[in-house]
């Protein structure tokens, strides 16, 4: 008897442990299972409501032990999961049953200041990257929480901070090493299988495992005007119709977000206000400062503002701001949808559902986005809204599982309500488990150009743990 896994079909398989101690020896990283130190740890997703128990774990090392596990995998019919960050809000990264290629400790960071590119692996979470490429002023555009991984970010589409100024974080991926699904490894780029490339920008994890990835570096910081301001949600409606108006002329290098929640206990919001219902603008210029505090006048002399902390920060300091709000462990579900307008029906449906907050920890979130990202041709990459638009995040959280029925009906009531006046389209990184069937809505009409690729380089769907590129119907493989 070996070790039972599952398999492509769905059902189970027994591997004999000859193959098992093969696999192993062969590892510079090691093989694990329920029974070893590290298991556990191994496994762990940041969404707390994701707890499975893969049959047996890889931790790579290198670009040859990936390619030993997706050899594995592929040879033996075996079901197989990648976890690189594991802070998919989805929990595809792990699956009961299933060989789990662990990519954490792949964390290498090395920045060619010459040439203003980073090489990332794919075990790197964003603080990784940030507190590397700060110590030359450099950065690539990122996303908002240290803790997330660079590459489902990355692979996703990936938008924060400077992404008006610089772009998405795909467009500025200039190359990625890729194990493909026969085990080979290609380079992907412009001019190296550009096909693959296209793909992976956007197209999620159904392509291959990205061992290393080449990013374009910037001229960032060490400094950035950033920081929040906190309002009586009493005020939010007009407010909110300001600040949508702020966005429509803001320049490039300003970024402002709108969170709608429960005030947290920070330090700068008086303790008469902790746990009440507030609006809060996180903003942050990516440029001159002075230039800065005159892009910010509008929006600063809005209301009367409980707290207002804009001041410079250190950028790698900003990118952590919001991590005391987003730690591992609690329990985790997303509704999103784009909106080409913030209209008042919007605006009305968000605030009624703010004041009906089913835990402390859940809020709603609508982030802009504008500026570099919309001047890429949409065709471009698979990602699908290249429009100046909001994205709002319906993001419900909370700690005890007998709540799991109330904080998700909470968040699909305000999707369901506010969906007639969305575009269309949605970031496939918020989509949690339950919005596979809103593929199209993920990549427009860039879909059947994914199938064909998907057919191309992973015919049997062995990349398959992830929103996934359906090509079941058939697809001719031409370009």
């Amino acid at each position: 008897m070996g070790q039972i896994l599952k398999t492509l079909n769905g059902d189970t398989g027994d591997v004999p442990n000859a193959k098992l101690t093969k696999l192993k020896a062969s590892l510079r990283g090691s093989l694990i299972d329920k029974n070893d130190t590290g298991y556990d740890d191994a496994r762990a997703l940041w969404n707390g409501m994701i707890d499975r128990h893969p049959g047996l774990i890889v931790c790579a090392l290198n670009t040859n032990d990936i390619q030993l596990a997706v050899n594995f995998a592929r040879e033996n019919n075996l079901l197989l999961a990648v976890k690189s960050g594991g802070h998919q809000i989805a929990g595809h990264a792990v699956a009961d049953g299933a060989l789990l290629l662990n990519l954490s400790q792949m964390k290498g960071v090395h920045v060619d200041v010459d040439k203003a590119t980073a090489t990332v692996g794919p075990g790197c979470i964003l603080s990784d990257v940030d507190q590397e490429t700060q110590l030359y002023g450099l950065a690539v555009p990122l996303g908002i929480n240290s803790t997330t991984g660079v590459a489902g970010l990355t692979l996703g589409g990936g938008f924060g901070w400077i992404t008006g100024k610089h772009g998405l974080t795909i467009d500025n991926l200039l190359s990625a090493e890729v194990v493909c699904a026969d085990g080979d490894v290609r380079i992907a780029s412009a001019t190296q299988n550009a096909d693959l490339f296209w793909a992976i920008r956007g197209g999620g994890g159904n392509f291959g495992v990205i061992t290393s990835f080449e990013f374009a570096l910037h001229p960032v910081g060490p400094e950035v005007l950033s920081g929040l301001i906190v309002h009586p949600l009493s005020d939010a409606r007009s407010l909110l119709q300001s600040y949508r108006d702020i966005c429509a002329r803001a320049p490039d290098e300003l970024t402002i977000w709108a969170v709608m929640r429960q005030a947290p206990p920070l330090p700068f919001i008086p303790e008469d206000w902790h746990s009440k219902e507030v609006l809060i603008f996180a903003a942050c210029y990516a440029g001159d400062m002075k230039e800065g505090e005159k892009a910010l006048e509008e929006l600063r002399d809005l209301g009367t503002p409980i707290a207002d902390v804009i001041c410079p920060h250190p950028y790698a300091g900003w990118q952590q701001a919001f991590d005391p709000l987003l730690t591992p462990g609690a329990r985790n579900y997303w509704k999103s949808n784009d909106f080409l307008k913030l209209n008042d029906e919007v605006v009305d449906s968000a605030l009624a559902a703010v004041a009906a907050l089913p835990d402390p920890q859940s809020e709603i979130f609508i982030a802009h986005l504008g500026g570099a990202m919309t001047r890429v041709d949409p065709a471009a990459t698979p990602f699908p809204q290249r429009k100046r638009h909001f994205v709002m995040n319906v993001h419900t959280r909370w700690s005890e599982a007998a709540k799991d029925k109330c904080c998700i009906g909470w968040a699909r009531d305000l999707f369901n309500c506010t969906a007639q006046h969305a575009a269309g389209s949605v970031y496939v990184n918020f989509m949690p488990s339950d919005d596979d069937g809103r593929m199209s809505e993920a990549y427009g009409s860039n879909i059947d150009k994914l199938r064909r690729i998907k057919a191309r380089y992973d015919p049997s769907n062995l990349f398959r743990l992830n929103h996934n590129i359906d090509v079941s119907e058939g697809v001719r493989l031409t370009s």
